[in-house]
């Protein structure tokens, strides 16, 4: 049987788990694109950012290009801008500066992990609702005039429908939560080494106030 088959044998419930299958992949390939190590953390970037603001913050293009960089290279070039407009800025509002933006690239690292999540969870209510419409039909092929069984074919279609809408749920769903765990612990991490590379560069900043 092909896929076609199967999809029409399924039902019209097999269309919503079709459609989150494609998001799901979707989702999956955009994060696995932009939730890169050199995107977020490139390695070195707080030596560099320290060496080139060793004395005095450096120009403009240069925080520019730093921001550019990377999520971490927009918490980095805010602090300096900070120290730039204001170079008597008190120490909590440095940090509280930093934060604000820190906290601004931590939800774009976070972009459709929910909508991957809610497509995890979806995927088998989705088989069970097919699930139930299948059984449904069966109840409805064993309930004719002449007794049960009385429809062999409603009775193949019920079961057919309700089989395959579970398998789709499950299909869809494992990819789904496995890989919204794995983007989820990539988040993390991320978060863990941006928050101390904000904290170096932090305490470097402080050595420029006056």
């Amino acid at each position: 049987m092909s896929l076609f088959e199967v999809i029409a044998a399924a039902g019209w419930t097999i269309y919503p788990l079709i459609l989150c299958s494609i998001l799901a992949v979707a989702f999956t390939i955009e994060r696995f694109v932009n939730l890169r190590a050199e995107k977020i953390v490139p390695p070195k970037l707080v030596d560099e950012a320290i060496a080139v603001s060793r004395n005095a913050v450096p120009s403009g293009e240069i925080l520019k290009q730093l921001e550019q960089n990377s999520l971490l290279g927009e918490v980095l070039a805010s602090g300096m801008r900070q120290i730039a407009s204001n170079p008597r800025i008190g120490e909590d509002e440095l940090r509280a500066a930093m934060e604000v933006t820190g906290r601004s690239v931590s939800h774009r690292m976070e972009k459709f992990l929910t909508a991957l999540g809610t497509i995890s969870a979806l995927g088998p209510l989705l088989g069970l609702l097919g699930t139930v419409i299948g059984m449904i039909e069966i109840f409805g092929a064993q309930g004719g005039a002449n007794g049960m069984g009385s429809n062999p074919t409603q009775l193949a279609h019920g079961i057919s429908v309700a089989l395959y809408n579970t398998a789709f749920g499950l299909i869809v769903a494992i990819p789904a939560l496995i890989f919204w765990k794995f983007f989820r612990a990539r988040v993390d991490d991320f978060l863990i080494q941006m928050e101390l590379a904000s904290e170096q560069f932090f305490r470097h900043l402080n050595t420029l106030r006056k």
